[in-house]
């Protein structure tokens, strides 16, 4: 008891540990690495190319539709109603898949998924609206472990259950039971009292005058408004916590000002531009990749080891990401020069998954191609990271996710969709080599480009990399 109390007393240790306990079961979807062969087996009996040309599309559509919506409403409710939200729809997706047949029902399953993906950020930005400043290196490290400790364990089980014979609808309950106690922890999360974006008067008075006075002493754009909020009076918080949520066009337009001189400073159009390009196309094969599996390789007349080769990809996948801040490389001169080269091997991964006739180059292929991903947007974040507020890390990440979707429905229509091309599944593939292998050659000359005038400067790049070294650790587990 006197360690519970201890723990509940704690300003950020109580809401990192439920929160934390939340990421492990929300992750721990035991059948999703299943769901394809789910889908097409005599369960639900839907014909490969349905689920291919007209179900996945739908949640692409509803995501986009979704997302801009719940961002806004993430802040304005203060993020513990849409974590709670996420955690309901969650339960309701695997009671539509164990206990709802036809495929209308599939149908509204995709519109539901999309909420719960549409969600997923305030997962991330709960914790920085309710925890002290100092603190959020390990909060988000606690955070990414939970999700990543639990997505492995669930596909680990999935496939040891798979192994063993058991069926698809019990693995499937497996998960609903698994996800409802996700739905339940949410409710001890405490209550946020501020908004990152929606402020009171006096707060954003106080937020617009510290703009207005320039960053006196600040080693990066914007650094001064994350101390204001982080370490404020007491009295400032006081006025900030208890006014009611709104936002001005003046807020907004200020906030907009600032995002764009932290970008034209920093030069992160290019690393943001990245992280749209090769997210777009990492969806797009996350989402059809169990459909090449099974066209390799039946999964009703063949064992399948989808599970497995998740859980190896996330482990792969974390530890290259991981490495990252130990790694000694000046970033500011040879960071998009790595966007290329490694995207230019995630390219010839996923060309490989698309040529392939063995199922094991397939996964091989796969694991490639999702740790290089993993790495990238590791190495991507943190230079974002590193150069702007939370404000504006959180704005960029909702832009940045944004225009990586709407490029992705753009993909899914032209490509997937029945009422356009409506490839098969290598076309797309072959597609989506092709489209990493333009990504690929645009940064490789960007960061050839980048590497040859910073070295004329080597001076002012180690002040840049100097600056934002501190922050690598803090800003690998977004």
């Amino acid at each position: 008891m006197g360690c519970w109390a201890k723990l509940k007393s704690s300003s950020w240790a109580y809401p990192t540990a439920v929160l934390s306990l939340y990421g492990f079961f929300a992750n721990c979807r035991v059948a999703e690495p299943f769901l394809t062969p789910y889908l097409i087996g005599p369960h639900k009996n839907i014909s490969a190319e349905v689920v291919t040309n007209y179900l996945f599309p739908i949640w692409t559509y509803s995501y986009l539709a979704f997302l801009f919506p719940v961002f806004l409403l993430t802040d304005f409710l203060r993020y513990k109603p849409l974590i709670m939200l996420q955690g309901l729809f969650l339960v309701t997706n695997y009671v539509l898949l164990c206990f709802a047949p036809g495929l209308p029902a599939m149908i509204f399953l995709q519109v539901n998924y999309a909420v719960v993906t549409s969600t997923e950020v305030a997962y991330f930005s709960y914790i920085y609206s309710i925890i002290p400043v100092e603190n959020y290196q390990r909060a988000t490290g606690y955070l990414r472990s939970a999700m990543l400790a639990g997505y492995t364990f669930g596909a680990g089980l999935g496939q040891v259950l798979v192994s063993l014979g058991v069926d698809y609808f019990y693995i499937n309950a497996i998960t609903l039971g698994i996800v409802s106690m996700a739905f339940l922890v949410s409710f001890w999360l405490p209550m946020p009292q501020r908004n990152m974006f929606f402020k009171g008067k006096k707060a954003a008075a106080v937020r617009s005058q510290s703009q207005q006075e320039g960053p006196q002493g600040a080693h990066r754009p914007g650094e001064q408004v994350m101390d204001k909020e982080g370490a404020g009076s007491g009295k400032e918080k006081m006025e900030h916590n208890g006014s009611p949520g709104w936002c001005s066009r003046e807020n907004v337009a200020t906030a907009g000002h600032l995002l764009w001189q932290s970008f034209r400073e920093s030069h992160l159009i290019y690393w943001s531009l990245w992280w749209a390009l090769a997210t777009a196309g990492y969806v797009q094969v996350f989402n059809y990749i169990q459909l090449m599996w099974d066209h390799i390789e039946p999964s009703a007349t063949s064992s399948i080891y989808n599970g497995g080769v998740e859980a190896a990809c996330s482990l792969v996948g974390a530890t290259a990401a991981f490495s990252v801040g130990y790694i000694k490389v000046t970033w500011a001169m040879w960071g998009e020069l790595a966007l290329g080269l490694f995207s230019a091997v995630g390219a010839g991964a996923v060309f490989l998954m698309a040529l392939t006739n063995s199922i094991w180059a397939c996964y091989v292929g796969y694991v490639i191609f999702k740790s290089c991903y993993m790495l990238l947007i590791t190495i991507t974040t943190f230079q974002i990271a590193s150069k702007l507020s939370m404000e504006c890390y959180a704005l960029t990440f909702g832009i940045n996710t944004f225009v990586a979707l709407s490029l992705q429905t753009i993909i899914t229509f032209i490509v997937v969709d029945e009422a356009a091309l409506g490839l098969d599944i290598v076309s797309q593939f072959i597609i989506y080599g092709s489209y990493y292998t333009t990504i690929s050659v645009l940064f490789l000359i960007r960061g050839t480009y980048t590497a040859c005038v910073n070295r004329h400067r080597p001076g002012q790049t180690e002040a840049q990399e100097q600056r934002s070294s501190v922050e690598v650790i803090a800003a690998e587990p977004f």
